[in-house]
């Protein structure tokens, strides 16, 4: 009996479908195809939501060749009425996948893609692939695992009884077999590319051992070509009203908020009560009141001795938790043992009215108490109750339902809430010179520095000694302040007498108030003189008595708001408004964001025995957005939707997924930090106009043990344009405001300030109620982008190569029409040249013709779906573990002397070929300097004479016919070519390059 292998994929079903049947319906079914094997499964009757499970098994015939196989899924509606006619309804090729046993398979769900550009396509399908032994029930078979070059398996001859010696027979056929132990981790997963050699590798064939005992547990190993189908994004259907295009009906609640699924919510709002009864032996009432919905109870905080209690708290339970139809709000005594009963109020819930914004807010209105047996008792309790969504007013700053169990210390942790950044400006002082200072030690020539200190912000001055008196530095140093400008700017002339020891000549403390604002370049701030006060110690007792003079400071204090204060990376910017309103761009759109959902989120706190307590956090401008917390729920549902206005379509959308560490704290935790779970970013400029875009996008973690997926958040986008020309006019002006360009920042300091506003920003929002935690915000902002990572330069390495393979394919294109491989080619053309040679007026109008169809053609291919984080490019799913570990390592570095000379010695080898990269082009560089030069006299003469000839030759001879003799010569037959180097290059790399004069 020979060992086969089954590739088994499971139909379980589809949604969404297109109806094709002529009556708003369909009979789908799914045929699939492998390997020349097809197989289908049955007719689901007027379903577009049909659901199969069905398994089809398709045999592997030569395990070898699996890498290049395709599974290419279909979907059919079947036509009863034309016989065995079958109509389209969309399908899946998949070419790169994940080979995995059955237990460690997952459900992934494809969108449908069209077969044509004018078919009309929609839905997706959910499928289940993986692979089983056909002699293996009870043991799971070896997957597909590709060779590794750090891996260090030996061979092993196993006698396999009869299959072994038919096995002797064939000599050419070699098959290994590894040991793979308990705790050997899975390699990572490689595009066949090797980053230091760049040889490709070939998958070895791992086979079943028949002495599973001695090779321990078998572990998964995964095959990757051409993308993980895991961390891609999937379209979805959501019942949203702007998909299910009813946004403009008299439905308010649709139209306000259109992006999200509409949640209704029952709303109690306590204001306040009067009259109430004294219940206490002494004649006090310590009231608060109890809200009941069945098994659900809050409570508001209690006064002490206070018979008119005013509360003014809002509760809101949500509908999917309601296990009742009766509301009871019960007013009662605070007392030390048992709460005594003050009276109750009921309310049947089919009577409470609907009330959906923008209709004014409910009125609340007084309601007598009563006692448990149904009389009226003395006291009345003010309430507003009503039926409404999370488009309600009242809905941030409600005790929700879903935080039943947080106590009210952290409740507001729980709320969503809407934060702005704070006004960022860059403060720029010019330190000119200073004046009759006066040093202690006259005998030797001081050594004079500037130190300004503004918040945390600390910049010196380069020494001056040229006079010893009045120095001159005239030096500009900038800094991050925010608005209110109330912070100080302290300003010290010191002397440096030693290695560490210094003198202070003079101080100055101004406010930040003082510079003079400036938005453009046209205003000239004129420098001002200042009186340095001098340090107590530096005052001996007559000096303390009378001061005649003092010594002064020139400078030159300016407020610029014309730039854009950067606190974000520069690549997935989301605000390029400057700082001063009046210069700042006008709106051309609205950005409106629908937080809907998340799933398969990872339990973040298993070691307390809970889930996750997950809240998103979206940035885009000033704006930051927080949703409320849902509590120990592994899929929560947000359904919570926010808007921007749009200044500039190429900025980026930040969303983050975090897990809530601030809800009832560890008494042993001082400083909890919430955890990160994911985040996702979306461009507008590559989202269509006034499409609505609903996907689920993975959340992915790159950690040190590699990339996991945390997770996949469900978000509905829009971006509707509301100034066409503005938007197009964008395109033609620069990215930053004018300040940037015309008095750049230099290149140093930018790094330095990005820092310090981050470090603004951060500070201003934990301060809000409740804060954005410090982590948070730093892991929006992307703080740590410009840090070394060998994984970074490997994926910038191969963006570099990727777009070298289109100059390569080109040069390839060219050579293949001079070596004439395809002679039919070559001599279209020829034929091409010469129209070109003969009516050179054509050359510019063929080539933007040419752009043309080209652009056009591509339409048809244009992205469907916004563009993700790509774990591929970025280089995340195969960097290995130690890569991932200095990643993550802590500036300075924690890890042991040892671990760091490697990497040390590491860096010098990765550098050192970039080294001699940059000295090969600097090289190239200046040997084309060195043509007129006269660094080498020869061939610069030789070279003025032959350019002397080609101005007498170019006079004479019309350019059309030098033209088709250059043409024919560079597609002159192989016949006529000679394989040494021409005489141009031949010239050029005689030419003298500096690197002779290194040292």
């Amino acid at each position: 009996m020979t060992d086969m292998t089954k590739l088994i994929v499971e139909i379980l079903d589809a949604s969404d479908l297109m109806p094709k049947d002529g009556q708003g319906s369909a009979n789908p079914f799914v045929e699939v195809e492998f390997d020349q094997q097809r197989h289908r499964t049955q007719t689901k009757l007027r379903d577009l939501n049909p659901a199969w499970n069905e398994k089809l098994v398709f045999n592997v015939m030569n395990q070898n060749d699996i890498l290049g196989k395709t599974i290419d899924v279909v979907l059919y509606n079947e036509n009863n009425q034309g016989g065995h006619h079958k109509n389209f309804l969309g399908r899946v090729r998949i070419s790169g996948i994940f080979v995995r046993i059955e237990s460690e398979a997952s459900v992934q769900r494809y969108p449908l893609e069209k077969r044509g550009i004018f078919s009309h396509i929609r839905g997706d399908i959910a499928l289940k692939i993986y692979a089983v032994h056909e002699n293996d029930d009870a043991e799971p078979p070896p997957p597909l695992q590709e060779n590794h070059n750090n891996g260090n398996f030996e061979g092993e001859k196993i006698n396999m009884g009869g299959e072994g010696k038919k096995k002797k027979k064939k000599a050419k056929e070699v098959r290994s077999f590894y040991s793979i132990g308990t705790n050997a981790p899975p390699p990572p997963m490689h595009t066949g590319i090797s980053f230091n050699t760049g040889a490709k590798e070939k998958p070895v064939i791992v086979e079943r051992r028949s002495d599973f005992a001695r090779a321990g547990q078998a572990i998964p190993m995964y095959m990757q070509v051409a993308g993980n189908p895991e961390f891609g994004i999937v379209e979805t259907s959501p019942p949203v009203a702007a998909r299910m295009g009813y946004r403009s009906v008299g439905n308010k609640a649709a139209n306000t908020f259109d992006l999200v699924e509409q949640n209704h919510y029952l709303y109690v709002n306590v204001v306040k009560a009067r009259d109430l009864p004294v219940k206490d032996i002494i004649g006090s009432l310590d009231p608060y009141v109890e809200v009941k919905l069945g098994n659900y109870k809050s409570v508001t905080k209690h006064y002490e001795k206070n018979q008119h209690p005013v509360w003014a708290q809002t509760f809101a339970f949500s509908k999917e938790h309601m296990q009742s139809n009766l509301l009871e709000v019960v007013v009662k005594d605070k007392d030390i043992g048992i709460d005594d009963f003050v009276g109750r109020v009921f309310f049947d819930l089919s009577e409470v009215p609907l009330r959906v914004p923008p209709d004014s807010p409910l009125a609340p209105q007084w309601y007598k108490l009563e006692k448990k047996s149904g009389e009226k008792v003395h006291g009345e309790l003010m309430l507003g109750v009503w039926m409404g969504t999370q488009a309600d007013e009242a809905f941030p700053e409600a005790w929700h339902s879903d935080a039943h169990s947080v106590s009210q210390e952290t409740l507001s942790t729980t709320r969503s809430k809407v934060y702005f950044s704070p006004k960022l400006f860059y403060l720029r002082i010019h330190v000119i010179e200073a004046q009759d200072l006066i040093p202690l030690d006259k005998s030797r020539s001081p050594d004079v520095f500037v130190k300004i200190q503004v918040m945390n912000q600390v910049r010196v001055t380069r020494n001056s000694s040229a006079r010893f008196t009045s120095p001159i530095w005239n030096e500009e140093l900038m800094f991050v302040v925010s608005e209110p400008l109330d912070e100080l700017i302290s300003i010290i002339v010191e002397d440096r007498v030693g290695r560490d020891q210094h003198t202070i000549l003079g101080r100055l403390i101004l406010p930040v108030s003082a510079a003079v604002p400036r938005h453009d370049h046209i205003r000239l701030v004129e420098p001002r003189w200042f009186n340095l006060e001098r340090h107590s110690y530096s005052l001996n007792e007559e000096d303390k008595k009378e001061v005649k003079f003092s010594s002064k400071i020139h400078l030159c204090l300016c407020l610029d708001s014309g730039y854009h204060v950067l606190d974000e990376a520069t690549h997935y910017s989301s605000d390029l408004q400057p700082s001063a309103k009046q210069i700042r761009k006008e709106s051309i759109g609205i950005l409106e964001l629908g937080i809907l959902s998340a799933k398969n989120l990872l339990p973040m706190k298993t070691r307390s025995g809970r889930l996750t307590d997950a809240y998103c956090v979206a940035k885009y401008g000033n704006k930051w957005v927080r949703t409320r917390t849902l509590l120990g729920t592994l899929t929560p549902r947000w359904n919570e939707q926010y808007t921007w206005e749009v200044h500039d379509p190429c900025t980026v959308l930040t969303v983050g997924v975090f897990d809530n560490c601030h809800i009832d704290v560890n008494k042993d935790d001082s400083n909890p930090r919430d955890q990160k779970i994911g985040k996702v970013r979306i461009r507008l400029s590559t989202l269509e106009t006034n499409r609505v875009y609903t996907h689920y996008y993975p959340l992915l973690a790159l950690q040190t043990s590699g990339l996991k997926k945390t997770g996949e958040l469900h978000l509905a986008v829009r971006f509707t344009c509301t100034a066409w020309m503005n938007m197009v006019s964008l395109y033609s002006k620069p990215l930053l405001p004018k300040m940037h360009y015309i008095q750049p920042i230099p290149f140093q300091n930018l790094d330095w300030l990005r820092h310090q506003a981050v470090q603004i920003v951060t500070a201003r929002l934990s301060r809000a109620e409740p804060p954005l935690q410090r982590e948070t915000v730093q892991y929006m902002l992307d703080v740590d982008y410009n840090m070394w990572s060998l994984r970074r330069s490997k994926a910038n390495f191969y963006r570099i190569q990727s777009l070298l393979f289109g100059l390569v394919a080109i040069g390839n294109w060219f050579n293949n029409i001079c070596s004439w491989k395809n002679p039919m080619t070559t001599c279209l053309v020829h034929v091409l040249f010469f129209i070109l040679g003969c009516y050179p007026e054509l050359i510019l109008p063929t080539i933007f013709l040419y752009l043309f169809v080209i652009g056009l053609w591509n339409y048809q291919f244009r992205p469907r779906n916004p563009p993700h984080m790509d774990a591929r490019l970025s280089h995340a799913d195969r960097a290995h573990p130690d890569d991932l570990d200095e990643e993550f390592d802590t500036f300075p570095t924690s890890r042991p002397p040892e671990i760091v000379r490697l990497r040390y010695d590491r860096l010098r080898s990765v550098t050192g070929k970039m080294q001699t990269v940059v000295g090969d082009l600097a090289a190239q560089g200046e040997r084309a300097q060195a043509i007129l030069s006269w660094r080498d006299p020869r061939a610069t003469a030789i070279f003025i004479v032959f350019s002397m000839i080609c101005s007498l030759v170019l006079y004479v001879t019309p350019f059309q016919v030098l033209a088709v003799l250059a043409g024919l010569y560079l597609l002159r037959h192989p016949k006529f070519r000679n394989k040494m180097p021409s005489v141009p290059f031949n010239f050029y790399k005689r030419l003298p390059s500096k690197s002779d004069m290194l040292i």
